[in-house]
């Protein structure tokens, strides 16, 4: 029995660790690698394993660097069963179909600069018939209900408090005789989050498979989150111009929305017109609608006493989903917030609307998502200027802010809180520490020995560990 690390590991994208036992494999997560362009293509294109010969995929969430690259499984000839849970079955619906027309818009463009210049176009990592033929592979699991991906192996989901329908994996292997349990946390969620329920634990666990996103920095509490929000609006409002919230379209964009309407039933809300120009954001935000049984207390109180029954709605707040609409935001005249995707600056809307508004100063980008290495997004946030949009520099005179509060990852202390529960449940052999760049990992990986792990891991691509 072993395990090997092909994604995620010591960088934050790309999720990805093969299972083998008793010669089947099973695959945690298929994430798209995002950072610099040629090597996310190459990577994301060239498996490094044969598709053919993984059994089962086993999915925590929806987020592209966890589930983006199922696609390209299925392509290159993947013909097991995709499990996950049935919000995150859904969510992967809009998010894998929105990748796929995302990469052949984006492609339109940079390849009529290509052609201009006698060069071979480029083709898309996937189409839309290769998601159709993903999709027919899900297979929707409950939390806390049993399954057997291949013979041997027992697998329940809990509740990882993350996204809508994030789940912590918990494996039972039964091999030669032998019984050990692997657990995977996927992206550990935060207490008190917004909406969702917080994340839950395993009883125990042999291995541990943990995030460590977040390992080395500690976050501003969430409830800071709204009043930095209400800071950033006025401040906007003052100045006349547009307000830019890069948001992943799951997730973010819904916390980002809930806190807004809270601040418009609380009566401190501005008057000011607020746009979600996402289609993605737009279709998660339905699939939220769908989904209550995975509300708080608080969101389901919201759910069953608001008017219209509806706390991701408020006046003034527009959803978008055409072109043409979202285009004519770029001649709107007065203060406004408009949240788009994706996260990152990376593609999407809102790489318009920087390339759109970045010289005006008048202009202020909110950053609520993680920002990776090598992303625009990152650029942003450490001051660079000018940056490339679409392949042209552009000065940043924007202003420019981060609000860490609205981190669904849990952070430092929140990951040693977690992780002791689980040590407290039993014992422990070995964890390995995988989705957090180099400096975050072995941060956490030292504090976790002080508090009593003894062995912890930090995996290269490509290593491989015997369990």
């Amino acid at each position: 029995m072993k395990v090997q690390f092909w994604g995620a590991a010591r960088t934050v994208t790309g999720s990805m660790h093969l299972l083998e036992i008793s010669g089947r494999k099973i695959l945690l997560e298929c994430g798209l690698y995002q950072g610099s362009r040629k090597k996310a293509f190459e990577r994301n294109r060239d498996l490094p394993f044969k598709a053919r010969d993984v059994d089962a995929v086993v999915l925590s969430h929806a987020h592209l660097d966890h589930s983006g690259n199922l696609p390209t499984l299925v392509k290159r000839g993947f013909e097991g069963s995709i499990y996950a849970t049935s919000a995150t079955r859904d969510l992967c619906t809009n998010m894998l179909l929105d990748s796929a027309k995302l990469q052949s818009y984006n492609l339109r463009y940079v390849n009529r600069k290509r052609r201009k210049q006698n060069k071979k176009p480029f083709e898309p990592l996937y189409t839309t018939e290769d998601v159709t033929r993903t999709m027919k592979r899900f297979h929707s699991v409950d939390y806390d209900h049993s399954f057997s991906p291949i013979p041997g192996v027992t697998v329940r989901f809990h509740d990882a408090g993350h996204i809508l329908g994030s789940a912590i994996v918990v494996i039972d292997v039964e091999e030669d005789g032998k019984r050990l349990r692997i657990l995977f946390s996927g992206d550990v969620g935060r207490k008190g989050l917004p909406i969702l329920r917080d994340p839950q634990i395993a009883d125990h666990a042999d291995y541990l498979i943990m995030e460590s996103t977040y390992g080395d920095r500690l976050h501003e509490s969430s409830g800071h989150a709204k009043e930095h929000l209400l800071e950033a609006v006025t401040t906007v409002i003052d100045r006349g111009g547009k307000m830019l919230v890069p948001a992943f379209a799951l997730g973010r964009t819904q916390e980002v929305v809930y806190r807004l309407n809270q601040l418009h039933e609380e009566g401190k809300l501005p008057s000011i017109n607020v746009f979600v120009d996402s289609p993605l954001a737009i279709s998660a935000t339905e699939v939220f609608r769908l989904h209550p049984e995975a509300y708080n207390a608080e969101a389901r109180h919201a759910l069953e006493t608001e008017d219209d029954n509806d706390p991701l709605c408020f006046p003034g707040l527009q959803y978008i989903r055409s072109a043409e609409r979202s285009k004519e935001l770029n001649d709107l005249k007065g203060p406004a917030v408009i949240i788009a995707g994706s996260g990152m600056c990376e593609g999407g809307r809102i790489v318009h609307h920087l390339r759109n508004n970045i010289e005006n100063p008048a202009t202020a980008i909110l950053l609520v998502s993680y920002q990776a290495e090598h992303t625009l997004g990152r650029r942003l946030q450490e001051g660079v200027s000018p940056v490339n949009i679409l392949g042209d520099p552009f000065d940043v005179n924007a202003s420019v802010t981060t609000a860490p509060g609205y981190s669904a990852h849990a952070d430092r202390d929140e990951l040693r809180s977690w992780a002791g529960r689980v040590r407290q449940a039993g014992q422990v052999r070995r964890v390995f520490l995988v989705h957090g760049e180099e400096e975050s990992a072995f941060s956490l990986a030292e504090a976790l020995r002080g508090d009593g792990y003894g062995k912890v891991e930090v995996p290269e691509r490509g290593q491989v560990f015997e369990l």
